[in-house]
């Protein structure tokens, strides 16, 4: 097991066609219970990055499916929801894991947890957004935190859709990831 904030080692080299899996990069999104910021940023990179990215999401200590309201958000916003479930982080630090270049937690608590090693040593950044789960109010107050946190996981998605990561090396690679945490 390794601390989240690794040293990020990898060469160049590294970042080329061996390092990547089918098709586009691999992004894992992490939260300590893979039931709402993480299922939102997988759904959001699956349906906003197009063909060059592949989203996937975890959580170190998962509940049993979705929150109710992260899936009435994506299905309001014409998301696919078919699939998306909370799932340990362990599924993706097997021999068999689907390769991942970035990992991504978006709550505090997964960041500051010890991580398992992760196959191919991807870059690993913090995109801290408030825990929409925790929210208690009306229907209404809730859904709209709801909203309000997949915005701003959507303007970081964004920025990460639009880098051309192919032309960036590591260093600068991790530093416009790190950049896009102030977003949103």
């Amino acid at each position: 097991m390794a601390n989240f904030y690794g040293d990020n080692s990898r060469s160049d080299s590294d970042l080329t066609g061996d390092s990547r899996q089918g098709s586009g990069y691999g992004v894992l999104f992490l939260c300590t219970g893979n039931s709402a910021r993480s299922i939102l940023a997988e759904a959001a990179l699956a349906h906003r990055g197009s063909n060059r990215f592949r989203s996937y999401s975890a959580g170190s200590q998962p509940k049993s499916a979705p929150h109710p309201r992260t899936l009435e958000v994506l299905e309001r916003r014409g998301y696919r929801t078919a699939g998306l479930t909370s799932k340990s982080w362990e599924v993706f630090s097997g021999p068999d894991a689907p390769l991942i270049d970035f990992v991504i937690t978006v709550c505090g608590n997964a960041a500051g947890e010890v991580c398992p090693l992760w196959p191919g040593d991807p870059i690993t950044v913090h995109w801290g957004v408030e825990d929409p789960a925790v929210f208690t109010g009306s229907a209404a107050e809730e859904r709209a935190r709801f909203e309000a946190i997949h915005d701003q996981l959507v303007a970081k998605i964004d920025g990460l859709v639009a880098l051309d990561l192919d032309r960036l090396d590591t260093s600068e690679r991790l530093s416009r990831l790190r950049a896009l945490a102030a977003r949103g």
